[in-house]
């Protein structure tokens, strides 16, 4: 339902849930830096930035090294060439501004989703920004944002509309200490938590076993205390991270089924193999170095994947599933 997909816009629940997640400052985009973001007919080129920053430190800057960079008069690419880079100077301020009131570090996301299929472009390797020059490029080199700008409502069966009226940056503190193991994904499902995965499924952390039984409880109660009767939707899945102290912090919203993914486990046994009179809970993490489940980290959104019956994403995921259930099952899994 439309409904369900606009309440997990970051800009709808952060403000009602604020007290229990990490610092955010979310800012409205000029439609001017939307049609940028979308705009790929002509070269690649960065805001002009009037702080001076650039993303790409390590970029040549030496006139005598830029020869070869050079279009000669009269060639095809001058048009090109010419076009003057955008510039977005009060956005630039306002997002400076952030940054500096966050710590000196934030990592980007739009209305739902964040750029994390182009961490690699930047100098780290991650989603850390210092500068509005380094969210642009984050931003402007994401195959996966084109689903927040052009196909949030695509699997919708009310859909009325192609994309929201607005857009919206919302800037995270960044924390450089932060664990990836205890990231997870909760399913609710009737207003129920019933499953609950770890987030980084690519990845075994023997930590986690011991682990287990506390981190169930702890996320459970923070569930029932703070996301239950708050968020309105009846089905959907919501992310957490656990602190060192046992701590329970919202990260994020997404709508049940349509291009969430389900992690370690299939929508199928989230919709089926759940009852609400049983209210089962099921907690899955990965339980030893095989198997590790394969190709979640795409650049588009699961739902745009080909894992239709008989496709090969289908019985690589259907492997991976027989094996961490035998393996659950065995009576070796926990050694």
């Amino acid at each position: 339902m439309q409904e369900e997909v606009n309440r997990c816009q970051i800009q709808e629940w952060y403000p009602k849930f604020k007290s229990v997640s990490i610092q955010t400052l979310i800012h409205e985009l000029p439609e001017s830096f939307v049609q940028y973001l979308l705009d790929d007919s002509g070269p690649f080129l960065l805001p002009l930035s009037i702080s001076n920053e650039d993303a790409l430190p390590n970029r040549i800057h030496k006139p005598e090294e830029e020869e070869d960079y050079v279009v000669s008069e009269g060639s095809g690419d001058e048009s090109e060439q010419s076009s003057p880079p955008p510039s977005f100077p009060e956005l630039e301020m306002k997002i400076k501004e952030s940054i500096g009131s966050l710590g000196g570090a934030v990592f980007p996301k739009l209305n739902w989703s964040a750029p994390k299929d182009s961490a690699w472009i930047s100098s780290t390797g991650t989603l850390r920004c210092t500068s509005f020059s380094q969210i642009a490029l984050l931003l402007k080199s994401s195959d996966s944002l084109v689903h927040d700008l052009c196909h949030a409502y695509d699997a919708c069966t009310d859909n009325t509309i192609s994309r929201p009226s607005n857009f919206f940056l919302a800037l995270r503190k960044w924390y450089p200490s932060l664990r990836p193991e205890m990231e997870f994904r909760c399913f609710v499902r009737r207003q129920l938590l019933i499953g609950i995965s770890q987030r980084e499924v690519t990845g075994f952390y023997p930590a986690l076993l011991e682990k287990k039984n506390d981190l169930e409880i702890v996320i459970a109660q923070f569930f029932m205390e703070n996301v239950r009767l708050r968020f309105k939707s009846e089905n959907y899945t919501f992310d957490v991270y656990v602190t060192k102290d046992g701590r329970v912090k919202l990260l994020d919203f997404n709508p049940w089924g349509l291009f969430t993914l389900p992690l370690l486990f299939t929508w199928e046994e989230l919709e089926q193999n759940f009852k609400e009179e049983e209210n089962d809970l099921e907690f899955r993490i990965v339980e030893s170095q095989c198997p590790i489940r394969p190709g979640l980290k795409t650049a588009v959104p699961y739902d745009y994947l080909d894992t239709s019956l008989g496709s090969g994403w289908d019985q690589i995921f259907r492997n991976a599933e027989e094996e961490l259930r035998r393996q659950s099952k065995s009576p070796e899994a926990g050694a």
